[in-house]
């Protein structure tokens, strides 16, 4: 099978094309690298800022253009797939569409259904949209509805969607939104469309490709717990790492010599991997139900995840017997309770760390989650 991988996501891409070529296929990979991560790919559609960067982004993927033609499937990392805007993007779908086989959208991140169905419908208890039947407010939050609610985003979301093959979902809370009903077209007044899109979905998980050597962690040196944040400035209030470091300090000032903290910001990534490679657990994602990218690439390491791990992610998985994660619930004194237990009792720490590596194997490994992709294609 030849597959055409356009975009990236924290590697989802990269990995998946890895695992598709192990297995025996042919696979491309297109995409920006995801900016400044800089990930492998096959055809560079890197975009430099000014006037120059945008004509040389251009001529590249006007040449590029013809490499993308004769695929059995084309996956699409996100309805905004090239570095273009959205009304500038339905033309180049249309091509990908008439030469070649299956399209297929990803669910994997930030989209209009996304915005929409959690701000509005609210399947999930909290996420990035709500805390349960209240709206979030916070400036990022705004900002992406504001981007993707009745704009030209919005406009492409929905035709891709109702027009590709197939839709994939890497998270339990993507495949929910994606479930949910569709809301109202154009700007809300008109009748709310019912219709799912579960006739073109399925949920697979995220491909990780296991490390050849585990983490060297802290506590079985030391007696010290050791804690890793990784801190976005613009995204730390939104991803909830704000109030996971806050209670981990407040730990840390009860237990001065239990507890150390280290954190990461705006760091290159090899002195992050360095960092997070010595350290027993991982804060990340207060608001998911699930761990993502970031997370399941510690959890490979053997790096215990504090962060989402919600009865439904271990559900849609069929795991009934590992859990490896420490779930904490979206406040400042459920991060305190479960970060003060585990340094209260670093006696779990080593099974842990145990089933952490058994799930991603389990659940993530790059090439079972390739075949499930193969598996998904030819249904279509």
């Amino acid at each position: 099978m030849r597959i055409l991988l356009l975009g990236d996501y924290s590697n989802v891409h990269a990995t998946l094309a890895e695992g598709f070529k192990a297995l025996g296929h042919e696979c491309v990979v297109a995409s920006d690298g995801d900016k400044w991560k800089d990930y492998p790919r096959d055809i560079d559609l890197r975009r430099e800022f000014g006037w120059r960067g945008n004509m040389s982004f251009l001529w590249r993927l006007m040449k590029a253009l013809p490499q993308m033609r004769g695929f059995d499937v084309v996956q699409l990392i996100n309805p905004v797939f090239f570095e273009l805007k959205a009304e500038r993007l339905a033309p180049f779908y249309r091509y990908l569409r008439r030469h070649n086989g299956k399209m297929v959208l990803g669910a994997f991140g930030m989209d209009y259904y996304w915005a929409y169905v959690n701000s509005y419908e609210r399947p999930l208890r909290y996420g990035d949209f709500n805390f349960g039947d209240t709206i979030r407010t916070d400036k990022e939050a705004e900002l992406f509805r504001q981007e993707w609610i009745g704009t030209p985003k919005e406009r492409l979301n929905r035709m891709i969607a109702e027009d590709c093959d197939g839709i994939v979902a890497g998270l339990y809370e993507y495949w929910v939104t994606y479930k949910a009903p569709q809301p109202p077209k154009g700007e809300g007044l008109r009748d709310v469309v019912k219709g799912l899109f579960e006739d073109k979905l399925t949920f697979i998980p995220f491909p990780i490709k296991m490390p050849d050597t585990l983490a060297v962690g802290s506590y079985a040196k030391t007696g010290v717990v050791k804690i890793f944040a990784g801190i976005s400035k613009s995204r730390s209030a939104y991803k909830g790492t704000d109030i996971m470091l806050k209670a981990a300090q407040a730990v840390q000032e009860k237990y001065p010599d239990r507890l150390q903290i280290q954190v990461a910001e705006g760091v290159p990534f090899a002195q992050y991997q360095e960092m997070l490679n010595t350290s027993d657990a991982i804060l990340d994602q207060l608001y998911s139900y699930t761990p993502a990218m970031n997370s399941l690439l510690a959890m490979s390491k053997g790096i215990i995840n504090i962060g989402g791990g919600e009865p439904e992610n271990y559900d849609i998985l069929g795991e009934t017997e590992l859990r490896p994660i420490i779930n904490v619930l979206p406040t400042y004194e459920s991060c305190y309770e479960e970060i003060e237990k585990l340094v209260l009792h670093p006696e779990r720490i080593p099974l842990l760390q145990q089933q952490s590596v058994e799930y991603v194997k389990k659940h993530h490994d790059y090439k079972k989650v390739a075949q499930q992709f193969l598996d998904f294609y030819h249904t279509l």
